[in-house]
């Protein structure tokens, strides 16, 4: 099967280029199933519940997310019922919401799994030994299996694609908005990337308009972050996993313009 994993969605113009441009790539690149980090989509912090239905009538199958999946309270309620919206699993249990999704799509079995590094991020529970918690309780019929890594740190993300080389289909990182060019399959058969990069407009700083955040570091004085508008790109990795043995048998980067 062939699997979309979609970079950091930011702002209006990142969602445009899902809604607009997601079927044809779908059809495109023969994709079956489509996973999309969603926590920047609205305005850059947060996502509200409109958004989560109209990614997943676009073609998203699975929503995954990050530090900044509550920005809107909104989302709240709405991660209660809505199991396809996954936040990280290492975070506490009380927080609403699940950090897995597991299911089947056009009759293969999947599962979804979405973490958080702590290197110079909120502390949270360790995402080794969440992971390890979740795959020991998973189905073992289940062999594709996606992992969302949103982390800072570049070593972090490398040490657990490591570690999950052979027990996963994919580890892909995502967070810091800057596509990485390491995509390759490691020795056991796991796709891995540091970041899949933002989907959203790149005239930008990580898509913050970039004068505001140039005056931001030469003034040290705090300004409105507000999302830029230009030069839209959808950015992500398709991944060929043999559904059979959950090995992944590619990995390629693709990015997508938006006019």
């Amino acid at each position: 099967m062939k699997v979309l994993m979609i970079g950091d969605i930011v702002g209006r113009v990142g969602r445009a280029v899902v809604m607009e441009q997601l079927k044809n790539i779908k059809r495109d690149y023969e994709i079956d199933f489509v996973v999309a980090n969603v926590e920047n989509a609205a305005g850059g912090f947060g996502m509200l519940p409109y958004m989560g239905e109209e990614f997943l009538a676009a073609g998203v199958d699975v929503m995954t997310s990050g530090n900044h999946i509550f920005d809107k309270r909104d989302i709240l309620e709405y991660i209660k019922d809505q199991p396809k919206l996954l936040r990280p699993a290492n975070y506490p249990m009380e927080i609403p919401g699940s950090g897995i999704w597991s299911g089947k799509h056009k009759g293969i079995s999947i599962a979804v799994i979405n973490l958080q590094g702590r290197v110079f991020m909120a502390p949270n529970d360790c995402p080794f030994h969440a992971v390890d918690r979740l795959l020991n309780n998973l189905d073992k019929n289940i062999r594709v299996i996606l992992v969302d890594h949103h982390a800072e740190a570049t070593s972090e993300k490398m040490a657990l694609g490591w570690y999950l080389d052979g027990k996963v289909s994919a580890v892909v990182g995502t967070h810091t908005h800057v596509p990485t060019a390491d995509e390759r399959i490691l020795s056991k058969g796991t796709a891995y990337i540091t970041d899949l990069g933002m989907t959203g407009p790149y005239d930008s700083v990580i898509g913050i308009d970039k004068n505001v955040i140039i005056e931001k570091f030469i003034s040290g004085l705090p300004r409105k972050l507000e999302i830029a508008e230009r030069e839209c790109f959808l950015c992500g990795v398709i991944i060929d996993i043999n559904s059979e043995t959950g090995q992944a048998n590619s990995i390629v980067r693709v990015r997508v313009p938006y006019d």
